[in-house]
């Protein structure tokens, strides 16, 4: 799978993921003790949806551009708002036309006691990130894998706080690495928050990955916990595009589930492509 996220960006994984991702940093925000968030596969910051690669792939008329219109219960918009709210920061008026990465939603999200470290290994990704964030004392880039990182950056001097997963999906020994990644990194700290991304075209290899972590989390000391989460917005076809992505969340704050049981039923609709998306929301069995 090659995974040029200018391609996708603002796409439903994206929004999946961002939403998750603003929850869980929100929850952190709580306690007054600082936090870091490790962003191993930080990719380029900000996107341009006016941009050649955005109008081709076209994805986020599917994703993003839906979910700014659609209409939310009271129950479930102040849960969505706050990261809406991040998107729309990008943007001047009602047109979408640039739709920020994980690390801008990050910082944006960082309280002054925070800080970001951000890994991208390609040069212009990391470039583009660089000027999005120069002179940001809360936020590091580094010019290092992001496999590498998961080890070198954990656990933070904080003690508290995230390590996003979200590779590009490049290479076809992804899903083992990300396995192997994840368990020499929990093992190190077992305390932390993990927030890993993963597309759905091979069942067996999603069901894989999530079986090892959630067998990682819980035979660590303390254990983990693990929630997995996975999004279809249309049956996927070989070859085709990516229609189902996942995430699995070790160590999510104790709130997000329920969180998630009200945002999600809300997001088939604007989300589905054909009809209306499902998802599926459980703990994996190790």
């Amino acid at each position: 799978m090659n995974y040029r996220h200018a391609f996708h960006a603002g796409n439903f994984a994206d929004v999946l993921k961002h939403i998750v991702l603003t929850r869980i940093l929100l929850y952190l925000q709580e306690k007054p003790a600082a936090f870091r968030v490790i962003d191993t596969h930080a990719g380029a910051g900000r996107y341009d949806l006016t941009s050649e690669e955005a109008r081709r792939g076209g994805e986020w008329l599917t994703g993003i551009a839906r979910v700014m219109q659609a209409r939310f219960s009271d129950k479930a918009l102040p849960l969505v708002a706050p990261y809406l709210d991040i998107v729309r920061a990008f943007n001047e008026g009602a047109e979408l036309k640039a739709y920020p990465g994980s690390p801008l939603i990050v910082r944006a999200l960082l309280r002054p006691q925070d800080r970001l470290t951000a890994c991208e290994l390609e040069p212009d990704a990391r470039k583009q990130l660089v000027d999005a964030l120069r002179r940001d004392t809360q936020a590091r880039v580094v010019d290092l894998d992001g496999w590498t990182a998961l080890t070198a950056f954990v656990p933070p001097k904080e003690r508290r706080g995230l390590v996003l997963i979200d590779p590009p999906f490049e290479a076809g020994d992804e899903f083992a690495r990300l396995a192997r990644g994840f368990h020499g990194a929990f093992h190190k700290w077992p305390t932390g928050s993990y927030l890993l991304w993963y597309p759905v075209k091979n069942r067996r290899a999603a069901d894989t990955l999530a079986r090892e972590v959630a067998q990682a989390a819980k035979g660590a000391r303390p254990a983990g916990k693990c929630l997995r989460l996975e999004f279809s917005v249309a049956p996927q076809e070989a070859g085709g595009p990516l229609t189902s992505s996942g995430l699995l969340m070790v160590n999510p704050p104790w709130t997000l589930q329920g969180q998630l049981k009200t945002i999600l039923p809300e997001l088939e609709k604007p989300l589905g492509q054909g009809g209306a998306g499902r998802f599926r929301l459980e703990s994996p069995k190790p």
